[in-house]
């Protein structure tokens, strides 16, 4: 039986060129003409000034949060509903997470963030903290969910206004984009003060693993090469002045994903038309439906997720899944939230109602670029025999 995967890469003839001129160059560290290559395209690609590849994506938020001074004695707000990365990367710091609810389209609730801000904060020597916990709050993390964009330009005027950076994680939304504070469609990151992507196996783009930190400030850009490469202060002589990391991504990763990212609008493409098969095809079946982006917002369609009623469908998301499953057919339920994570439960949410009740019914569905058809179909199929 063939099995149909969740998300899997979609290797072409120009990734096997890269690879073997990268090879035949002998660089295949963290030097090489790739490298550089990659993180010009990508840049370019965006619109955002300064791109620097690193090995993974949590990386690129674990050196973004660092750069911009976010340590100890701080807070992030940050969504409960998230792969657990960025949250890690915030205790990686000794900083706190204050988790904020998602909403429909499983991106941050941006108004009771706003309310939170508003209603329960206090400014203090131009920065803003926490009334309950006392503590600064140095940063907002927003989560591009599934591809789909967090409407950061609601966000914008009150974080300068207190002095708070906002960091994206735009690990699943290359390609995607929102509107800027002019109203203009950008792409996700270009009006944070940080921005950071993935490049993992599961990705639209790959470079195997892999990751970029984006911003349009020289002196975060500067900050983020000099971390991320030991903090070598004199390289002859090896000399450094600061602790550093060894972050850096390696050329040879970095020809896979120069590769792939040129191949992006091809990818789009496939992924919005995967959502809209899918879409149109779970429409008429009652008590199924998928998790659509903002309408100010242009998704890259990443990932296909669909919301499961079990009182009108009459199957629960955990009957379906196993159904799937049993069919050579790989799904997953959405990640378990992070505010009732072991590690994170004393820790403070605010207002946390609507993520659990979107884990408990949604289920990721298979979404690679080189889905068939047929797969769509036999996805479809043995759903929909479920119903009631």
């Amino acid at each position: 039986m063939k099995k149909i995967s969740l998300a899997e890469p979609n290797i072409g003839n120009k990734e096997w060129q890269y690879l073997k001129e990268c090879l035949d160059s002998g660089w295949v560290s963290s030097s090489g003409s790739f490298v550089k290559r990659f993180e010009k395209f990508v840049s370019k690609k965006t619109k955002i000034k300064h791109a620097t590849a690193v090995v993974n994506g949590t990386s690129a938020l674990h050196l973004s949060l660092y750069v911009l001074g976010i340590r100890e004695t701080n807070e992030v707000l940050v969504p409960s509903l998230s792969f657990i990365a960025p949250i890690n990367t915030i205790r990686y710091l000794g900083a706190v997470p204050v988790f904020m609810d998602c909403n429909e389209h499983h991106t941050m609730d941006i108004t009771k963030t706003l309310e939170f801000l508003n209603n329960e904060t206090f400014m203090k020597a131009g920065s803003c903290y926490n009334k309950k916990s006392k503590k600064r709050i140095a940063a907002v993390l927003p989560v591009h969910t599934w591809g789909n964009p967090v409407e950061v330009n609601q966000l914008y005027s009150i974080c300068r206004k207190k002095n708070i950076k906002i960091v994206e994680d735009a690990s699943e939304s290359l390609g995607s984009l929102y509107q800027d504070n002019k109203g203009n469609m950008v792409h996700t990151g270009k009006i944070a003060d940080i921005a950071c992507l993935s490049f993992n196996g599961n990705k639209i783009v790959t470079s195997g693993g892999g990751g970029m930190i984006l911003t349009n400030k020289k002196k975060d850009s500067d900050l983020v090469n000099y971390y991320s490469t030991q903090a070598k202060d004199d390289p002859f002589y090896y000399k450094h002045n600061n602790v550093g990391f060894n972050f850096r991504l390696t050329n040879i990763q970095a020809a896979l994903g120069l590769a792939q990212v040129q191949s992006l609008p091809s990818f789009k493409a496939k992924k919005k038309k995967i959502y809209k098969i899918y879409d149109q095809s779970f429409k008429d079946i009652p008590g199924l439906e998928l998790i659509k982006p903002a309408k100010n917002t242009r998704s890259n369609y990443w990932m296909t997720v669909l919301k499961v009623n079990k009182k009108i469908f009459g199957n629960s998301r955990d009957q379906i899944i196993k159904k799937l499953l049993n069919a050579g057919i790989e799904c997953r339920p959405v990640w378990y939230p992070n505010h009732l994570q072991k590690p994170f439960k004393s820790f403070q949410s605010y207002k946390v109602q609507k993520t659990q009740s979107e884990v408990k019914s949604c289920i990721c569905l298979p979404s690679s670029t080189n889905l068939s058809k047929t797969d769509i179909s036999k996805v479809v199929s043995t759903i929909s025999r479920m119903q009631k």
